[in-house]
């Protein structure tokens, strides 16, 4: 069956309007509700907001998404549903597409108005438990701002045919296409890179690394300081957009290895999953380099529990100076 990408990509960033609409109006409704914890999950903590976002997802499925091209969707908080499938009642092995999503990845930092967070769906071809990230072939992510912005971006790709982004006017409504620039430097000094160590589990194992990343690169010290600088952008979505736009050069999220290092059970601690990162496609079409710890291209299962490591460069000079050093690095 054969489907039109960028159709999907319209899609795609229409069902995002509806999320970050429905988390606006949750907002001015009052915060309680949306920190409430509504259920704890195998890959995270649900929250009131993200309950809300969860319903807005579904409701707009259900009245949008083209009867002739059947999906089964991949969604954190799921369970209680079974397998959910579009049209609704469409048996999974009918289905042709799969579709993986995070309505809000970031939802800490927005619940208490700190840092927008960021609503992640991407599309693949069903392949059923085969299915991985390389897979995914469209993909779209929309900013989900504080309470003060003015303006919230939106990005989107078809693979192999380039991104698009466009910065929206919260106040008037009014789009304007804009081109993000990732940064073209081919040196991390006096720039944003940083290793992702939210939590205290992993953190001080990480950061040993993370400095002797920069040890090894001749960094450390350097001009009478530290001229390589961290910034934690508690999601995912954000640490990609961080790339693209040409904020951050290089970020490592390597919190599975860790954990496995530390002998940390599975489920212990949070890492990333493969809903946060199935926007990675953005970021490859705008130019930036993701991959795994080895330097291969990301294949993480399509699910919600995975733990997945990755890592970005805003760009190939990056990719090339840095990742053969950061392999010998974890090896120690």
């Amino acid at each position: 069956m054969t489907i039109n990408p960028e159709r999907v990509r319209r899609l795609l960033c229409q069902l995002q309007d509806s999320i970050r609409e429905s988390v606006r109006a949750a907002r001015r409704g009052g915060l309680a509700r949306m920190g409430r914890v509504a259920a704890v999950t195998a890959s995270d903590t649900i929250y009131g907001v993200d309950k809300i976002s969860e319903e807005t997802v579904l409701a707009w499925l259900e009245q949008h998404w083209p009867r002739r091209w059947p999906i089964e969707l991949v969604m954190e908080g799921l369970d209680e549903h079974g397998a959910v499938t579009f049209p609704r009642g469409t048996p999974v092995a009918a289905t042709k597409w799969k579709l993986i999503l995070d309505p809000i990845d970031g939802t800490r930092g927005l619940m208490f108005d700190k840092r927008s967070a960021w609503s992640l769906a991407a599309l693949a071809p069903q392949r059923g438990t085969r299915n991985t990230t390389a897979d995914l072939f469209v993909a779209a992510m929309t900013e989900l701002p504080t309470s003060k912005s003015g303006f919230a971006d939106q990005l989107s790709a078809v693979r192999r045919r380039g991104m698009r982004a466009e910065r929206l006017d919260l106040r008037t409504g009014g789009r304007k296409k804009f081109r993000p620039p990732p940064s073209r430097a081919t040196s991390v000094a006096h720039g944003f890179a940083s290793f992702a160590k939210f939590f205290p589990e992993g953190k001080a194992w990480l950061a040993a690394r993370e400095e002797a990343l920069w040890r090894e690169l001749g960094l450390s010290g350097a001009s009478g300081g530290q001229p390589v600088f961290d910034d934690q952008y508690l999601t995912t979505g954000g640490q990609l957009y961080e790339l693209i736009m040409g904020h951050d050069r290089f970020i490592a999220d390597l919190r599975p290895v860790a954990f496995e290092r530390l002998k940390i059970a599975r489920g212990a601690a949070l890492a990333c999953h493969p809903y946060d990162i199935c926007t990675a496609l953005i970021a490859e079409e705008a130019g930036c380099v993701v991959r795994t710890l080895e330097g291969k291209s990301l294949r993480a299962p399509l699910d919600t529990t995975s733990p997945v490591a990755w890592v970005g460069y805003a760009n190939r000079s990056l990719a090339r100076r840095i990742g053969p050093v950061l392999r010998r690095v974890m090896a120690r």
